[in-house]
């Protein structure tokens, strides 16, 4: 049976370049109706952030990547550890010097092996290699004999990592040998770097996967981007399901050059997906995303309800790409806006931004008035006619009135369509809007 791992460790919340390893890991497995399974690698102590255990559990659950139950905690694993420590110091492999115990390492000849990635040989002469600590004098294993133990114990093959793991082949390999185990196969995946082909950082956009949950990203596209991320699916395929990835997925596929993380790609994904959403899973994928931020800074209006949030969904489908797009897109339907009349006046070319209008008060006083003179339920035929012709009565350009419209039952620039809104918000309230932005002249 195929076994695989993702084994993050807790030095620092889950970052997103971690998504790949852990997507390619769980795609081997379940094309292979194998397990994969989910282990934390606390043992480096002095590097261990306290709640980054579980931010990998509860991003790994929310990306739909689901591990064998319970996952594996290295810290917990201590004596079994030392067990195979001084097991290795009895076969003479191993030796105690100032309390921790070191693998010795053999001076000549060369170790080889092919990588997955590529099917490419590698080979180490061993003279360069140095001996290395197994077991530290605090009791807790080097990441060098944890991951042998473990991915022996739990049968892991192949042993999926990225590429920085390379050097240390030669000590694992070895270690596997010494301890009389079967070595599994390894598939190095190669660099993720940013744009400027540098080593990808927050500059670039890549930030930790709650962060990105956080900013209105959804699981599936982020599964989706980061698996082209060295992996082109058959036909050159963008869009693709993760039941698909599973179906088409395989090692010898993926490419041993690093690839490049483009933030604007996956935003453009993002709103791929958005847009190939049905409305009643957008609105409640909307809904949660709003639960769940509700206290950060995002969450500064009332909670529209589900219902609510369904009948703006059309209006806003197409215009954003990520769910925090939601928030300033329409927070003026749930709450009336902060009108600042100083920063309405500094607004640009002579008042509301695209708004050649010189006096603004004298036309929203007009705007009033054939507000109040139409006929209830408004239609939209006729809102559209009667602004029309506002605009020819005073000389000025129909976009700009209904842009001063759009501002004042709003008080924003960008909005989903007008009447549209308009109808959402209700005509008494528009009316009350624009009378009150009035009276702050």
């Amino acid at each position: 049976m195929i076994k695989t791992r993702f084994a993050p460790s807790p030095t620092g919340m889950m970052h997103i370049g971690g998504v790949r390893t852990a997507l390619y890991a769980y795609l081997v497995a379940k094309k292979n109706n194998g397990v994969f399974s989910l282990r934390i690698e606390d043992t480096d102590r002095n590097r261990f952030v306290s709640g980054a255990t579980e931010d990998i559990i509860a991003n790994m659950r929310w990306l739909g990547l689901n591990f064998e139950e319970p996952p594996i905690i290295q810290s917990d694993r201590k004596e079994i550890y030392k067990q195979y420590a001084n097991e290795l110091v009895k076969e003479g492999a191993a030796y105690e010097k100032d309390g921790a115990i070191w693998f010795k390492m053999p001076q000549t000849g060369q170790l080889k092996f092919t990588d997955l990635i590529g099917n490419r040989e590698v080979v180490f002469d061993l003279k360069d290699q140095k001996d290395f600590v197994l077991l530290k004098s605090d009791g807790f294993p080097t990441y060098h004999l944890a991951h042998v133990v473990d991915d022996h114990e739990m049968e892991t093959n192949p042993v999926i990592r990225a590429d920085e793991w390379m050097s240390s082949v030669p000590k694992h390999i070895l270690t596997f040998q010494a301890l009389g185990w079967e070595v599994p196969e390894y598939a190095h995946l190669p660099l993720i770097l940013g744009t400027d082909r540098s080593k990808l950082s927050k500059r670039h956009g890549a930030m930790g996967v709650s962060e990105f949950r956080k900013d209105g990203f959804l699981p599936e596209a982020i599964l989706n981007y980061m698996a082209l991320l060295g992996w082109t699916p058959p036909g050159d395929k963008e869009i693709i399901t993760l039941e698909d990835m599973i179906k088409a997925f395989s090692l010898k596929d993926v490419h041993s050059t690093p690839a490049v993380f483009d933030i604007t790609k996956l935003e453009w994904m993002n709103g791929e997906y958005i847009r190939k959403s049905q409305i009643s899973k957008l609105k409640s994928q909307i809904w949660e995303y709003l639960m769940e931020i509700s206290g950060e800074a995002l969450a500064k209006v009332e909670h529209p309800t589900e219902d609510e949030i369904e009948k703006v969904i059309p209006l806003i489908k197409d215009r954003i790409k990520k769910l925090s797009d939601f928030v300033p897109l329409t927070d003026f339907l749930w709450e009336k806006p902060e009108y600042d009349k100083a920063q309405f006046e500094k607004l640009v070319p002579s008042g509301v931004e695209g708004v050649n209008i010189k006096d603004q008060k004298d036309v929203l006083g007009k705007i009033m008035e054939k507000l109040e003179a139409m006929e209830k339920p408004w239609q939209a035929e006729v809102f559209e006619k009667t602004f029309r012709d506002l605009a020819d009565e005073t000389g000025l350009k129909a976009g700009d009135v209904f842009q001063l419209i759009r501002v004042a039952v709003s008080g924003q620039t960008v909005t989903p369509p007008l009447f549209e809104s308009i109808k959402i918000l209700g005509e008494d309230e528009v009316v009350k809007r624009v009378a009150y932005l009035i009276a702050l002249w």
